[in-house]
């Protein structure tokens, strides 16, 4: 079982994580055409363009579904995109459950040791932040991956 740690801050200064999660739409719509906000906008700032150009090649992603890339200049292993929310860009507790399994299904397939979580769908997605908290912890705690799970809330 995970170990959950909860911060306050900003999910791209999580210098010790193996890898963190971007709360990603389903992949439907080509990233280039996307205005950068959010987390997906922060790591295109910082982390450069390539993630997402490798997120392309996954094709449309299922609500719930994550997938690997690498980091591009962001100081991680790797980039978890999960598909956090449906077609209308509404997510919900049951996208954001599936959402921390597929996640740390990956993380446990890459062989990472920590992963770290946003808020996934208290943005864009319209979840309130408690429940989004709730949801990440619950599933998190449950999980048989066994590396560190660190959930940044910028509260």
């Amino acid at each position: 079982m995970s170990s959950v740690e909860l911060r306050s801050g900003d999910l791209l200064e999580q210098r010790d994580a193996d890898a963190i999660v971007n709360a990603w739409n389903r992949n439907f719509i080509p990233w280039w055409l996307l205005l950068p906000s959010g987390v997906s906008g922060a790591i295109k700032k910082r982390g450069g363009y390539a993630p997402f150009r490798e997120l392309r090649r996954f094709g449309v992603l299922a609500p719930g579904d994550a997938v690997t890339t690498a980091a591009g200049r962001l100081p991680f292993r790797a980039i978890v995109h999960v598909a956090a929310l449906n077609a209308l860009w509404i997510s919900s507790e049951a996208i954001i459950r599936r959402c921390t399994v597929s996640a740390l299904n990956e993380a446990a397939r890459h062989g990472f040791h920590s992963i770290a979580f946003p808020l996934i769908g208290a943005g864009t997605g319209g979840v309130e932040p408690a429940i989004s908290l709730a949801a990440i912890r619950s599933e998190a705690e449950t999980h048989p991956f066994a590396g560190r799970v660190v959930i940044v809330s910028r509260e």
